[in-house]
This record gives C-alpha cells, sequence and structure tokens, in this order.
C-alpha cells in the first residue's frame, strides 16, 4: 500500500514536470485587447433612441425641431434599465445626440438641448438618469454621440470639431465610467444648420480626424471600446446591416488601413491585420425611433432567438433597440416579448449535456493534460483543448454515456491567442454510424449549430482547416426548444390571401374582426378572398405539440383591383402594384426625377402612401429623396408631400408618408435620388393610405 502511494506520488510529480514542459500555443495573428475582451464578454447589450424624431415621427430629424417638443410626462429611465436587465442585456447604449443635434443631457456649448425643453423646466439630465439607473442595476453605460449635426451652424466647417470634442468630453467626464463610444457613420446632406437650410458636404476620412478625437477618448474614458462607422477604425466594426446578422464565415480582423467594402464588414477579413470584432446591431421594431404604426410589428420571440442564433451564435454580439415612447417609457409589448427572449435563451442553454462528460481527441498538445479533450468540457473558460504547432486539424469525441436528444452545438476558441479555426464539422454517432449534423467555418468567441433534434450516444466535432494550432476553450451540447414562426400574410392585386410560413408541418388559424386567432378560429385550406379595407390577424400551430406562434398581423388599405400603371409597357411592372414584397420592377432612364404614374380606377381620399424599396441593400433603385404628387385628370397636377427615406440604404423598411387628406385618383411617386447615385428607380410595392 505504501509502495503504491509512494509510485503515485513520483507519478504525479514527473508528471507535473512534464506538463509544466509544455508550453501554451503562440498568438496567432492579432488577439484582442483587454477592452476588447471584456466587451466580447457582454455577448448582448441594449440600444435606447429617444429624441425629438420620438415626437415628429421622424427617422431622422432635420435640425429645426421645436424642442418644446420634448416633454416626457412618464420618463423613467430605471423602468430602461429593469427591462434591459430582465432583457438579460449587460449594458445600456443611449443615443446622447443623434443627427438633428437635439441633446439629452444639458450641454453648456448649444441651447438645442433639454435644458430648454419644458421636461423638468429645463433642469433635466436624461444622460444622468441614465447612468444612475445603470448603477443600480448594475448595467454598464455606453455614449451614442451623432458625429453628424443638423442643427449646428459651424456644421461642415473647422469650427465643429472643437464642438464635436467639447460634447464628447462632457459625456466622458461626468457619467462615469463609459464602456462603449458609438457614432454613428452618416455624415453630411441637408440640413437646418443654424438657419441655414442648404446641403453640406464633408470628407468622413479626414474632417473628424480621427486620430485625435480617439486619442481624447482614451485618455477619458481608458477602459472604454470604440465603435465607428465614420470612416476609421475603432475597436468594433460594422456588420453591413441593421437587420440583426453577420455573415456566417465572421473573422474578428479587419485591415488597420485602407477602405471596407461590405464583404469585408460582413465576414470580416481572414488574414487581417488589426483585431476588429462584429457588433451585431438591430431594433426590436422595424425602425430605431418609435411610431405608433409599428405597435403591431414588435419582433416576436422566435424572430429575436434567430438574431441571437445570427449574432452571439456567429462571434458576434448583440445590441438590441428599445425605442422609447412619447411618455418616456418602453411599449409593454417590446418589454413583454423581450423578457420572453431572455426566458428562450437561458431555458435553451440551461443545461450542457457535454459538461464534465468522457471527452477523447485525436491529437493533444505535447500529449500533455494541460491541453487535452477535457479541457474543452469543464466549463472553465481559461482553460482548452490544443494541438501541437504543426498540427491544423483534430477530432473530439465526447461520450454522452447514453441515447441523449440533442439539436444544438456550441464551440468557443481560446480568442486571446487569436481566432484560428477555418472550419469544422459535427457529427452523432447514431446506431452505430456517424451522422453528419452540420459543417460550418468560423468559430472565434462563439458558434452556435443549429439542427433537427438527433438522440445520439456521442458527438464528434472534427476542425479540417485551420490557420494555426487550434485552442479550443468550450463545448456545449443542449436540447433547445423549438419556437414556431409567426406566418406572413400577402394579398395580391387580385384580392387573393395568402398565409405560409417557412415551418414545415404547422397549420394556420384567422382571423378578419380582430380578435385574437386561436385553434377554434377560422383555418386556412387556401388563398381566400378578402377585397377592400381590412385587418387580418393569423397564427401558425402545431397540433402535435398544440404550441401556437405569435400573432402576425396584416393592415389592408383599398383595393389594388382596378389599379394601372400609366405610360409603362414592361410587363414586369406589375411587380409595383401586385402586393408580392418578394417581385421588384427597376425603372431606367436617362437622368432623374424619374415618375410613376398610377392610376387608382376611382377617386379616393388618399392621406399617405407607403414605398417598400428592393429588399437587396445593395441593389441600385433604392429611393433616398421623393416628391409626391396627386391628380384628377393626369394632366394637372399637385405635389402634397416631398422630403426624404431616412437611413432607408442601411434599413430598408417599407416607408409610410402621410399628409393631408386629398381627393384623388391618380398618384406620382417622383424618384429625386437613390442610394447609388445612378438613374434608376426600384420597387417591391407601392401602395396607398386613405381615410
Amino acid at each position: 500500500m505504501i509502495k503504491t502511494i509512494f509510485y503515485s506520488v513520483i507519478l504525479s510529480v514527473c508528471t507535473m514536470g512534464l506538463n509544466a514542459q509544455v508550453k501554451a500555443p503562440a498568438p496567432c495573428g492579432p488577439v484582442p485587447t483587454e477592452n476588447q475582451m471584456r466587451w466580447q464578454q457582454m455577448e448582448r447589450y441594449a440600444f435606447i433612441h429617444f429624441s425629438l424624431n420620438t415626437y415628429t415621427d421622424q427617422s431622422w430629424g432635420f435640425g429645426n425641431e421645436d424642442v418644446k417638443l420634448f416633454n416626457p410626462e412618464k420618463a423613467d429611465c430605471r423602468q430602461w434599465a429593469r427591462v434591459c436587465k430582465e432583457a438579460g442585456m449587460k449594458g445600456i447604449i443611449i443615443t446622447a445626440k443623434h443627427h438633428c443635434g437635439f441633446c439629452l443631457w444639458p450641454s453648456k456649448y448649444t441651447e438645442y438641448s433639454v435644458k430648454n425643453a419644458p421636461w423638468k423646466n429645463g433642469k433635466g439630465d436624461m444622460v444622468r438618469e441614465m447612468a444612475d439607473a445603470c448603477k443600480e442595476y448594475g448595467l454598464k453605460l455606453g455614449i451614442y454621440l451623432s458625429p453628424w449635426d443638423r442643427n449646428s451652424k459651424d456644421y461642415g466647417k473647422p469650427e465643429y470639431i472643437t464642438y464635436f470634442r467639447n460634447q464628447l468630453t462632457e459625456l466622458l467626464t461626468n457619467y462615469g465610467e463609459i464602456f462603449e463610444v458609438w457614432f454613428d457613420g452618416a455624415n453630411g446632406g441637408n440640413g437646418y444648420y443654424g438657419g441655414a437650410n442648404e446641403t453640406r458636404t464633408i470628407d468622413r476620412t479626414t474632417y473628424y480626424d480621427w486620430k485625435n478625437t480617439y486619442a481624447l477618448i482614451h485618455k477619458l474614458q481608458p477602459k472604454c471600446v470604440i465603435w465607428n462607422d465614420g470612416g476609421d477604425r475603432g475597436d468594433l466594426r460594422w456588420v453591413g446591416t441593421e437587420d440583426g446578422y453577420v455573415g456566417e464565415t465572421n473573422w474578428s480582423l479587419l485591415n488597420a488601413t485602407g477602405e471596407v467594402p461590405w464583404n469585408m464588414l460582413h465576414y470580416g477579413v481572414e488574414n487581417g491585420n488589426a483585431w476588429v470584432a462584429a457588433e451585431v446591431n438591430t431594433s426590436i421594431r422595424p425602425e430605431w425611433f418609435y411610431h405608433p404604426s409599428e405597435d403591431g410589428k414588435v419582433k416576436t420571440v422566435p424572430q429575436l432567438m434567430d438574431l441571437y442564433y445570427n449574432s452571439v451564435g456567429r462571434n458576434g454580439s448583440m445590441l438590441l433597440n428599445f425605442p422609447i415612447m412619447p411618455n418616456g417609457l418602453i411599449h409593454p409589448t417590446d418589454e413583454k416579448n423581450a423578457l420572453a427572449f431572455a426566458k428562450a435563451v437561458n431555458e435553451s442553454f440551461a443545461v450542457n449535456l457535454a459538461l464534465n462528460k468522457k471527452a477523447s481527441a485525436s491529437t493533444v498538445r505535447g500529449k500533455s493534460g494541460r491541453f487535452s479533450a477535457a479541457m474543452a468540457v469543464d466549463s472553465n473558460k481559461n482553460t482548452y483543448w490544443a494541438t501541437d504547432d504543426n498540427t491544423k486539424t483534430g477530432s473530439l469525441t465526447i461520450d454522452l454515456g447514453k441515447p441523449t436528444l440533442f439539436n444544438r452545438f456550441l464551440a468557443q476558441e481560446y480568442i486571446r491567442l487569436g481566432q484560428r479555426v477555418k472550419a469544422f464539422t459535427v457529427e452523432a454517432f447514431v446506431d452505430g454510424v456517424w451522422k453528419e449534423l452540420a459543417k460550418a467555418t468560423t468559430i472565434g468567441y462563439k458558434r452556435i449549430l443549429r439542427f433537427p433534434a438527433v438522440k445520439a450516444t456521442q458527438i464528434r466535432f472534427t476542425i479540417i482547416d485551420s490557420k494555426c494550432s487550434p485552442a479550443i476553450s468550450n463545448i456545449g451540447i443542449y436540447n433547445a426548444p423549438v419556437f414556431l414562426n409567426a406566418p406572413v400574410i400577402i394579398r395580391n392585386q387580385a384580392g387573393q390571401v395568402t398565409i405560409n410560413t417557412n415551418d414545415i408541418g404547422p397549420i394556420f388559424y384567422y382571423t378578419l374582426d380582430g380578435s385574437t386567432p386561436t385553434a377554434k378560429s377560422t383555418k386556412y385550406i387556401g388563398p381566400f378572398s378578402a377585397d377592400g379595407k381590412l385587418e387580418i390577424k393569423a397564427i401558425s400551430y402545431d397540433p402535435t405539440s398544440g404550441k401556437s406562434s405569435p400573432v402576425s398581423i396584416e393592415k389592408f388599405d383599398i383595393s389594388k383591383k382596378n389599379w394601372k400603371l400609366i405610360g409603362i409597357s414592361d410587363e414586369k411592372a406589375a411587380a409595383v402594384i401586385d402586393g408580392d414584397p418578394a417581385s421588384v420592377w427597376h425603372q431606367r432612364d436617362n437622368k432623374m426625377p424619374i415618375d410613376l404614374v398610377i392610376d387608382l380606377g376611382n377617386k379616393y381620399n388618399v392621406s399617405g402612401f407607403k414605398y417598400l424599396p428592393d429588399q437587396n441593400r445593395w441593389s441600385s433603385g433604392i429611393i433616398t429623396t421623393y416628391e409626391f404628387y396627386v391628380s384628377d385628370d393626369n394632366v394637372n397636377w399637385k405635389i402634397v408631400d416631398q422630403g426624404e427615406f431616412s437611413n432607408i440604404k442601411n434599413n430598408p423598411l417599407l416607408q409610410t408618408k402621410k399628409f393631408a387628406p386629398v381627393t384623388t385618383r391618380y398618384i406620382k411617386l417622383r424618384a429625386l435620388k437613390n442610394t447609388s447615385g445612378d438613374n434608376v428607380a426600384g420597387y417591391a410595392d407601392v401602395d396607398v393610405i386613405t381615410e
């Protein structure tokens, strides 16, 4: 017995000595800073959009909106913080100043701020209240400061940079520790500009002198990260979309200098020389600011879960926006869905079926226990399975002990040593045979794969290509709840309604009387006729589980049955009024403006119009500036509305514009400018709003 103990001790000491001689892998390319690591580990945090736009129902303010509009009678930053905390967020970024130039704090450098608003008799400071609420709820505070200011008389001049940095200094010195500074990429264009009412242009790569602006930030807030789409590298990057997803391949790398086209933003650069990770931003509603018309379009739990998998699950962070209502609160539906989303995430990843299970690897660095397969299933983020320097492939097998049902696979690299994996597969051992479940490319901080549920005794993770020897810090296997997607409701020009979804198997129920559909409502058995103005609500229903999807709501205006396009012979142009958002027509001419004329077939009391652009954001023809006309005879025209479709390039949503009601039979949408600067106007759908 004594001999056995003696030899065990000797063996242990020798093993410790052997392990001590096995060095950790050297860093592979750029690695994250400590600031970037802290940020990455937050995973989910919130945006708050609240400004004068909230009161004018605009996306972007022009800069001349009356400061007296800002008077939220129930403003409560503690409610915002509570909702975000309960929704699983780790911090909040507040839009301290959007493009209109209105400041949510009493800046001493402008009169266009809360100090001249009725709210709290000009004594309020929304940023202060947000900072205090974040501190109370254990959340980190971030600051959004728009570099573009449509109110400032000096915008476009050198003097504005001093003004901009003075405001930045106020925000970074008076409100405690800031985890992120967020600079929007929108720059230049028309604006109020102190009464000049003109268009001003700047070179976004040089005007702001980002090098010295960054130096100021690092001096005042050494622990924060910088997000910038304004022409210079920060610590984080935009992913080229505001839809809430990043590329399936996602490298946390870019090149430190040079242009960054969309594909680099979306996928990163495999051999980039700077660590610039992906922040995936989107709103819980279609738009960033609150619009009453979107109360029925709040993202559902299935949609939010899909965003989670396409952001956090693809090596990014998830920045989810909450638009504040005019009364100063988060809308109850937004709160309800956000909290249900947090519950769904927690339930999906509550039980790691791989935790501390028996694991083996095809190759282990120096054959050392320090880098064994067990290090990937021990829940310790600082341990990892690694291979020898010249071994860029390898497999790790986990024995689940018994047939186990699962539908999610999670992997994490030890990114303090860089991002390495280029391709991998996941297999399950089912009935004595290995079955491939999924394959993917990059991993990075976190990668989550979804697949149909499978029952297996073992799972095998195989790295088939890597930049350097792999270092895998965590493997997770989960059996997550599956959610039904809300159905899509479409009515074509002939008045035929279809209800469908991408899910396989559900049936649909709908109502036309405004009531909430259930499994006892009218069952959808195929397209049906529903002409005129009406509201349709529908659900997907799984008869096996008895589960229902969130409710879809679509409101339709007058029938398009008698509508005609005037002066257009191209048969494909019918896509403009066919009611199908997937069909698109591009109208081309020698020069702008380009007119689209529609005969409504009868006279109606028209009080607005809707324009849906091509949903391919990189297509030409997405209209940014427009005029809208009406006529009784298609000869004499009267302009009833003009303006811009704000942020339509980055967020090509359905655009709704309202004006004073006018009786008309003919309408004309005039495209003055598009996102590409060419002579094309593209349409997925055009509709009118009637009283």
